[in-house]
C-alpha cells in the first residue's frame, strides 16, 4: 500500500508530506478526544467574589455568617469557609455556621467560591467577630462588637415620617433603688423594681392551653450548655424546636444532626412534669427559607415537602409542625427563592400540611397541631392571605420585635408596646400597630400569638442626648436578657429609663443605649393580650434568659 502511495503522490517529498497529514489527524483526533472527555480544562473563569459576608448570630462558642451569591459563567459548586486564614469547611449554601470556639476570642472569616473546574474565586470581604464571653454575673467593660446582623426591618419604610410634636413630659431617669407605683402611659414614670436573677419555685399551677405560653427552643443553645431539660417547661404550653431545614428534594431534615436526637429526646422527656405541653418542630427560619417557594410551588411538591413533615413528626415524637417561611413574595436573605405567587402557594402548602396531619391523625388517635411564625409590618401583611390561612391553622405566631434595630440608622426601641408622640427622625411601629394590623386583615383575635423578646439590642457611641434615644450610633449587636442582668442592669454609671407611652425601659450610660425587655414591660405585655383577648405569648428564646426572671414575668402576668 505504501508503494502505490509513493507512485501516486511521486518521490519522497510527497511521501513526507503524507506523514504530515496523518500525524496531524491523529494528533486532532486525540485531542478532541481529551477536551470532550474533560470539557471543565476549557473553563478557565474564576466565579465572582462572594459579597457582604455579614454575621447572623453569634454566642460565647458558635458563629453564623450569611453572604451574597457568587456568579460564574457555568455555575458555583461551593463555598469555602476560612477562619484566621484556615480551611475550616466547605458548603454548598450561602450560609454557614462555625461552632466550638473559644469564648470572648477574635476570629478572622472570608468566603471563596469555586466552580466545578476547579476554579477559585477572589477572598470576600474579610469579617471579624468576637465571640461573646460566658455569663458570670460579673459586670465587665461593654464586649467588642466588629460586625451585626442586617436582618429585614419589620416595617419596610414607604413614606417619611412626618414630625410631631414632642410629648408634654418627657421620659426622665429612673435611678435602680427601691420600687415604687408603676407609672401609666400619662404620668412622670417612676422607678420600678430590679429584676432579680435567682429561679423562682415552680407553681403548682400549670397553664391551661386556652392561653398559650409558646417558648422556641433554639438547637444551637446546646453548644453553650443550656440544654432542654433546663427548661421551666411547667410555665409553657408549647415549645418550638428550631430548626429543621429544607433538603433539595424539598423534604425536611434535622438542622444540627449532631445534637438534635439528643436536643428533641429532652425535649419529649419534659412531657413528663407538665402531660399538657406540646412539641412542635418549627421548619425554615431566617437562614433556611431558601426552598419554600419551590416546595410550595405545585401540587406534587406540596405533597412531597408535607409527607415529609408528617414523617418527620411521627419519628420524632413531636405534636406539630410550625412553618417559618421568612418570608413569601419578598424578604428575607437575598439568596432566598421568592414568587409573586407565593402569596396563593403559602396558603396552599398550609391547606395540605393540614389534610395530611388530619388523615395521620385517624391512624394515630391523637391530634396533630399547625402553626407558622409571621412577620410585623404591613408589607408582610400584604403578601399573604390571612384570613384564608387562619382556616387551616390552631394559631399564628406574630414576630412583634425587631421592629427597630441594627439596620436602622437611629437607636430606637426594639418592641415598643404603643407609639408614641415623640419626634422621632424614623418611621413609627409598635407591637399594638401590628396585632392590629393582622386583625383588620381577617385574623382571629384568639388564634393570635403575640411575640415578645428575650433579647434587646446594643449600640455603642451614642450622644448623650435625649438620653441616648433617637440618636446615631457607631457599633451595635444583639445581646441576650441573661447578658444585660448579668453585665449592665446593675452596672456602675448606667440608668434605667421608662418610656411612659411605647412602655418599655432602656439602660444609658452617656455613650452606650441599651434597648431591652424586663419585668415591667412583660407584665404590660401580658395585660395587653388579656385586653385585646389574644390567644397567648411566645418567646424567642428561651435560653436568653436562663434565670427566668422574664418567663416568670410574662407566665404571672397571664395568668
Amino acid at each position: 500500500m505504501m508503494n502505490r502511495l509513493l507512485k501516486g503522490y511521486g518521490g519522497k517529498k510527497r511521501f513526507i508530506v503524507m506523514i504530515l497529514v496523518f500525524v496531524f489527524i491523529f494528533n486532532a483526533s486525540f485531542s478532541s478526544t481529551v477536551f470532550a472527555a474533560k470539557p471543565s480544562r476549557l473553563d478557565k473563569t474564576s466565579p465572582t467574589m462572594p459579597l457582604n459576608l455579614r454575621l447572623v448570630a453569634t454566642t460565647d462558642t458558635s458563629v453564623s455568617l450569611s453572604w451574597d451569591a457568587s456568579t460564574d459563567n457555568i455555575s458555583v459548586n461551593n463555598y469555602e469557609v476560612y477562619m484566621d486564614n484556615v480551611k475550616i469547611g466547605t458548603t454548598y449554601t450561602t450560609t454557614y455556621k462555625a461552632n466550638y470556639l473559644t469564648p470572648e476570642h477574635t476570629y478572622q472569616f472570608y468566603i471563596r467560591a469555586k466552580d466545578a473546574a476547579g476554579n477559585s474565586s477572589s477572598n470576600s470581604n474579610t469579617l471579624v467577630v468576637t465571640t461573646l464571653r460566658t455569663t458570670s454575673g460579673i459586670p465587665t467593660a461593654i464586649p467588642t462588637i466588629s460586625a451585626t446582623p442586617t436582618p429585614l426591618p419589620t416595617v419596610i419604610p414607604t413614606i417619611a415620617p412626618t414630625a410631631t410634636p414632642a410629648p408634654s413630659i418627657a421620659p426622665t431617669a429612673i435611678p435602680i433603688a427601691t420600687p415604687i407605683a408603676t407609672p401609666s402611659p400619662t404620668v412622670v414614670p417612676t422607678a420600678t423594681p430590679n429584676p432579680t436573677v435567682t429561679v423562682t419555685p415552680i407553681p403548682t399551677s400549670i397553664p391551661t392551653p386556652s392561653t398559650k405560653l409558646v417558648g422556641y427552643y433554639a438547637a444551637w443553645a446546646a453548644y453553650s450548655g443550656f440544654t432542654p431539660e433546663k427548661i421551666d417547661a411547667n410555665k409553657l404550653t408549647h415549645i418550638n424546636y428550631a430548626f429543621a431545614n429544607i433538603g433539595s428534594d424539598l423534604k425536611i431534615t434535622l438542622g444540627y444532626p449532631d445534637v438534635d436526637p439528643s436536643n428533641i429526646a429532652k425535649l419529649n422527656a419534659l412531657k413528663q412534669s407538665n402531660p399538657n405541653l406540646k412539641t412542635l418542630i418549627a421548619v425554615g427560619g431566617w437562614s433556611w427559607s431558601a426552598r419554600f417557594s419551590d416546595a410550595a410551588l405545585t401540587a406534587e411538591s406540596r405533597s412531597v415537602f408535607a409527607n415529609s413533615c408528617v414523617d418527620f413528626i411521627v419519628k420524632y415524637g413531636f405534636n406539630g409542625i410550625d412553618i417559618d417561611w421568612e418570608y413569601p413574595v419578598a424578604g428575607g436573605l437575598s439568596t432566598n427563592i421568592r414568587r409573586p405567587e407565593d402569596k396563593y402557594n403559602f396558603t396552599l402548602l398550609m391547606q395540605t400540611l393540614r389534610e395530611k396531619l388530619d388523615a395521620r391523625e385517624v391512624i394515630d388517635g391523637k391530634e396533630y397541631l399547625l402553626s407558622f411564625a409571621g412577620a410585623a409590618g404591613s408589607w408582610y401583611v400584604n403578601n399573604i392571605e390571612l384570613s384564608k390561612l387562619q382556616l387551616y391553622i390552631d394559631y399564628a405566631n406574630i414576630m412583634t420585635y425587631d421592629i427597630h434595630g441594627t439596620w436602622d440608622t437611629y437607636t430606637d426601641f426594639n418592641a415598643p408596646l404603643y407609639n408614641n408622640n415623640d419626634t422621632s427622625p424614623q418611621l413609627k411601629w409598635s407591637v399594638d400597630t401590628s396585632i392590629n394590623t393582622w386583625l383588620k386583615a381577617g385574623f382571629p383575635a384568639d388564634k393570635l400569638i403575640l411575640g415578645v423578646p428575650f433579647y434587646g439590642y446594643l449600640f455603642k457611641a451614642v450622644a448623650d442626648v435625649n438620653h441616648g434615644l433617637y440618636q446615631t450610633y457607631s457599633g451595635s449587636a444583639s445581646i441576650s436578657y441573661a447578658n444585660i442582668a448579668a453585665n449592665y442592669l446593675n452596672a456602675s454609671g448606667y440608668t434605667r429609663y421608662f418610656h411612659a407611652e411605647s412602655m418599655v425601659p432602656w439602660l444609658y450610660n452617656g455613650s452606650t443605649f441599651i434597648t431591652y425587655e424586663d419585668e415591667e414591660s412583660m407584665r404590660l405585655k401580658a395585660e395587653y393580650i388579656k385586653t385585646k383577648g389574644l390567644g397567648g405569648a411566645m418567646i424567642w428564646e428561651l435560653s436568653q434568659d436562663p434565670n427566668r426572671v422574664l418567663l416568670n414575668a410574662i407566665y404571672n402576668g397571664l395568668k
